[in-house]
């Protein structure tokens, strides 16, 4: 599988700095995660309920095999269009995006807003032991960065 982890610096933080604000302090943990045998028609549905723009795509053992965006829900509803196909039997495992990229928790939040930027990610799903445990996204990166206020920048 194609999972990609990115590990911030470990140098030891200076009393006052902001390397000891990690992402695993801003992550969310309660997340809506779907599974692949799910239909796209219900993850719709979910984002929408939700108001989220995607999600991560965990087995039964919590681990995560994908993740599935408003984007993968037009390309398929457009294909299913296009091909004149219901989208009732269409499953999340045929669509989400299997080559996920994940950050360390322990990663520098500050440092987490430079792989943001560097991949055009909304979010990072964080894994412990090869679970899902969190997900960061630019928000909580922002809501990070205005609790600091540019004062160890």
């Amino acid at each position: 599988m194609g999972i990609k982890s990115f590990i911030g610096r470990r140098a030891k933080p200076k009393k006052g700095s902001s390397e000891k604000i990690k992402v695993s302090d801003y992550m969310t943990r309660k997340l809506i995660t779907f599974r692949p045998e799910q239909s796209i028609l219900e993850v719709m549905e979910v984002l929408l309920q939700k108001r989220i723009s995607g999600g991560p795509v965990i087995n039964e053992k919590n681990e995560l095999v994908g993740i599935i965006s408003e984007g993968d829900c037009m390309k398929q509803l457009s294909d299913s269009r296009y091909h004149n196909h219901p989208m009732e039997d269409v499953k999340v495992e045929h669509h989400m995006i299997r080559n996920v990229d994940t950050i360390d928790g322990d990663m520098n939040v500050l440092d987490a807003a430079n792989k943001f930027l560097e991949s055009k990610h909304r979010r990072f799903p964080i894994l412990e032991k090869g679970k899902l445990v969190g997900q960061i996204s630019q928000s909580d990166v922002l809501r990070a960065a205005m609790k600091l206020k540019g004062q160890t920048w």
